[in-house]
Parts: structure tokens; sequence; C-alpha cells
């Protein structure tokens, strides 16, 4: 898995590539950086999922962990461009009815704003 986060109008986005899953070279988690981005005053965090290949139960931890830490400060964290075999593991870890998910980061993004 390899992360890259970039901030665009105030929401830190994490463009995640590979597989979110357990592994013995993780130097550090996904849920480890949404807290360092937290830490520094960022509470609107988006997931882009486009280039997410699989997930296992470690990596649907990390994304609920995430949330929690988000909402529990009064953020908002929210996921795009997920795909279908994904989203079917999102639907039957019931993280359909926590997080909000987007087809377009674009979308995303201003959902973010009409609160």
């Amino acid at each position: 898995m390899q992360i890259k986060s970039r901030e665009k109008n105030e929401v830190i986005i994490f463009d995640i590539e590979g597989e979110i899953r357990r592994s013995d070279v993780i130097d550090i988690t996904l849920h480890q950086m949404v807290k360092d981005q937290l830490d520094a005053g960022k509470r609107n965090i988006l997931f882009n999922f486009k280039d997410v290949e699989f997930i296992d139960s470690f990596g649907v931890g990390e994304i609920l962990a995430s949330y929690i830490s988000t909402h529990n400060l009064g953020g908002k964290l929210k996921i795009a461009k997920i795909s279908k075999k994904l989203y079917l593991v999102f639907q039957v870890t019931m993280l359909t009815k926590v997080l909000e998910i987007f087809d377009e980061e674009e979308v995303a993004l201003e959902s973010f704003f009409k609160d």
C-alpha cells in the first residue's frame, strides 16, 4: 500500500494505492496518518480509493478507527472512487451505514461544505 496526501479546499485527500491489509513492513498505518492530520488541526479527510485493489479486516479496522477519531474531534471523513468489489465489502461490514461514499472526488469535496 502506498499513500500520498494532498490538500484541496481545506480537505486532506489521501490517494491510496494497492492493498489495505496487515503487513509486516508497515512503517505507518493509515489511521496514524489520519491522526497526524487531526493533530495538525485538519478536520476534513477524504480517502481516494481509485487505485485500491483489496482490503482485508485490518484495512476495514483502519478505516473505522480513522472515522471514529475524525468524528470524535468534530471532523468529517468520506470516501471517493471506490470499486464495486470493495463497495460490497463495505456493505457486508456495514461501513456504508457509517461513511459517505461518492463516485467522484469533486462531488465528495463539495459535500464537505454543504452542511
